[in-house]
């Protein structure tokens, strides 16, 4: 199967090495082979060079060791070796390759991070989310692998996760599912969507702190702010987080979440202001402040969605009158000492008194005085607190000019 824009001397340079070790597989997995087999047979466009993931039977380290000892450092170069199980990474001819050792892997408890031993590439393929994505193409034996009907799935375009147990065990292949059905156009099979509804019907969520009965592992939070990092910056999430809520999912996050009607307006109010959407899309959860610690989102944006909170109080009981000179609410906003990302987070959610939050962060908070320390020095002010006193004064008088 041959892969555009891959030279088909990386591929016969591996297959090189790995005939000379002996090794019985060496596969090409992952997205690259569901991407190659739509644009074969579904008339998909093929997007890019992709990173080309591998899986080897065998001792990754030792392939690549090979690979060097055949081409030399001129076609290899940027190794690195990653875990306990060598998973390497390098560039082959400028493409960048990821070669892993076959693993195998089960769930000691719902949502824990899986325990891993090595295994077999069909046990490799096993442990993946959904069957088009656990297929793999062996170059050494020259042979699609196909376990799980991964093909079928892929002309019926519909999602199917690879085992009835993959929702209970990781939660997060719930916002991979949208991810991949909005970017490919797919639908989730029945039988998948009946998974996702019993496992989050019976499933023991509570994210609550000091909660005994139920704690969510930390390496869930984890692995939850990753996949939804993925789906806001990579892909249509406006479609993938219909679906999710469609599907009733968003309660693996928050039930307000769920019923959150102003969700697409308020990101692509975000996308206006250059915010991140993480913190866009929490800020209207049930307690905005607990669920952004508990995904341990960027230590920044947790303080911008505290403070987020406090200027949607501030504006309900001491924010000056809508009508009220630029001045005035430039003054009364500065003094609070906001980070001003956390004012246009607080714009993001259209809160009473609004439009002026909006005018100081795109227009009143960057008029200065018109002239500056020095020009009112040569004028003949004497250095001094007078002189601040001023520059505040002409730069409130152009700020009213702005209106």
């Amino acid at each position: 199967m041959d892969l555009p824009g891959v030279p088909s001397s990386v591929l016969e340079a591996l297959k090189s090495a790995a005939r000379s070790l002996g090794i019985p597989r060496l596969a090409l997995v992952g997205g690259v082979v569901r991407d190659q087999l739509l644009l074969q047979r579904c008339a998909h466009t093929w997007s890019d060079i992709p990173d080309l993931d591998w899986v080897v039977e065998g001792d990754a380290a030792a392939l690549v060791a090979e690979l060097i000892h055949q081409l030399g450092s001129e076609r290899i170069n940027g190794v690195e070796e990653h875990g306990a199980f060598g998973t390497v990474t390098f560039q082959l001819d400028g493409i960048s390759v990821d070669l892993a050792t076959a693993r195998r892997e089960h769930y000691p408890a719902p949502a824990e991070n899986p325990i891993v031993r090595l295994g077999t590439l069909q046990a490799d393929l096993a442990r993946r989310d959904f069957t088009i994505n656990a297929m793999a193409l062996d170059v050494v034996n020259n042979e699609l692998i196909d376990l799980h009907d991964g093909q079928k799935d892929l002309v019926a375009g519909q999602l199917k996760f690879l085992h009835s147990g993959s929702v209970q065990d990781d939660p997060t292949r719930v916002i991979r599912a949208a991810r991949y059905a909005a970017r490919l156009g797919f639908e989730l099979a029945g039988e998948s969507r009946e998974q996702i509804r019993i496992t989050i019907e019976k499933w023991p969520w509570n994210w609550s702190q000091g909660d005994e009965a139920f704690s969510a592992p930390p390496a869930l939070a984890s692995r939850m702010r990753m996949e939804l990092g993925r789906l806001l910056e990579r892909e249509p999430w406006a479609k993938a987080f219909d679906l999710l809520e469609e599907w009733g999912a968003l309660t693996l996050l928050d039930p307000q979440l769920q019923t959150d009607q102003r969700r697409t307006e308020r990101l692509r109010w975000a996308q206006r202001l250059d915010l991140p959407l993480m913190p866009a899309l929490l800020v209207a959860a049930t307690d905005p402040v607990a669920i952004a610690q508990r995904l341990q989102i960027h230590g920044k944006q947790q303080k911008w969605v505290q403070q987020c909170g406090a200027i949607r109080d501030w504006l309900v009981n001491t924010a000056p009158s809508s009508e009220a000179n630029p001045s005035i609410w430039s003054t009364a906003i500065e003094q609070q000492g906001w980070e001003p990302e956390a004012v246009a987070l607080a714009v993001s959610l259209r809160p009473v008194k609004w439009k002026p939050l909006l005018r100081w962060w795109g227009r009143w908070r960057r008029i200065q005085a018109p002239q500056t320390a020095r020009e009112l020095i040569a004028e003949g002010w004497q250095p001094g607190p007078g002189i601040g006193e001023e520059l505040r004064k002409q730069r409130k008088a152009a700020q009213d000019l702005s209106r």
